[in-house]
């Protein structure tokens, strides 16, 4: 019986997670195992990193790729890529050179199955500023996306906030232009609460956005990265969810998401230091997944 995915938030992950592991020997195969045993049924891949001799990419490829699909109840989320803006050092890409980037990845993600792409355009702060010409860009990419059926989703993440002016921007875009093929990925350490142990870098101003601030956005989120770099057993005797994000206050943020009718896919995003430990990997991402099901309830 082929897998269905429920309505509302479903549950995935981002190969990017088994990063260091897929280095030592770990397959894709490996990987989807995994994820079906965790009960994880939506897929985030980097198509630099995980597909072989990219950006070329085999028949045989594409055949196992759709063979392990259909055998794990796996399912294409969010195909990751983005305009290498730093390719030349004497000046920025052209309008014809980023679109003639993006076409590349439509492509290859289209023949994969993805319709969300993670789509970094390259940026020139550390707050994510888009480089300058993004509009231009995506108004030339838009009707080839469009051709392809995929939609391209800058991901937003610390130290940018919901409120940021850039945001609104994407958001003004997207309703100027009625825009079917541009869209957002929230990364949920925006929501970050307990910023013990981390470093943001020199000036960083250390808070998160409050979890209500995504509600007004919600219509222009098609995918979402459901980040974690610490899990911990929850302290509170009478929970029920068994274990907590130390730095994201999950139980407040996917409530609202159920409560507000959002549907799509939160791939897990483990960025914890345990990445090259197999074991310890493993077992983290066990747990977010445990987290999440149990705040949803499947």
């Amino acid at each position: 019986m082929k897998y269905v995915p429920p309505k509302g938030p479903k549950r995935g992950v981002s190969l990017y997670s088994y990063t260091e592991i897929i280095q030592l020997g770990m397959t894709l195969e490996d990987c989807f195992m995994e994820m079906q045993d965790m009960g994880a049924h939506g897929v985030e891949i980097l198509g630099n990193s995980h597909i072989p001799g990219y950006p070329n990419m085999t028949d045989e490829f594409v055949e196992e790729w759709y063979r392990l699909l259909d055998k794990y109840e796996i399912v294409p989320a969010e195909y990751g890529h983005w305009i290498d803006t730093r390719m030349f050092k004497d000046r920025p890409l052209t309008v014809k050179e980023s679109v003639d980037l993006l076409t590349q990845d439509f492509k290859i993600a289209n023949k994969l199955g993805f319709h969300c792409l993670r789509t970094k355009m390259g940026v020139i702060d550390d707050i994510l500023t888009p480089v300058e010409n993004w509009r231009e860009v995506i108004d030339e990419a838009s009707p080839i996306a469009e051709e392809y059926g995929v939609i391209m989703l800058p991901e937003i993440h610390l130290p940018t906030l919901l409120e940021h002016k850039m945001i609104q921007d994407y958001v003004e875009y997207i309703d100027s232009r009625n825009s079917k093929a541009f869209g957002l990925n929230i990364d949920l350490s925006v929501f970050t609460d307990n910023f013990d142990g981390m470093f943001l870098g020199p000036g960083a101003e250390l808070r998160g956005s409050k979890p209500e601030e995504i509600i007004p956005l919600l219509p222009y989120v098609h995918c979402i990265h459901a980040k974690f770099s610490r899990m911990i057993p929850d302290p509170d005797p009478e929970s029920k969810l068994m274990f907590k994000e130390y730095n994201i206050p999950y139980d407040k943020i996917l409530p609202i998401l159920v409560e507000n009718g959002w549907d799509g896919w939160m791939v897990a995003e483990y960025e914890g230091r345990d990445r090259g430990d197999e074991n310890a990997l493993s077992e983290a991402m066990h747990q977010h997944q445990i987290l999440m099901k149990n705040i949803l309830g499947y």
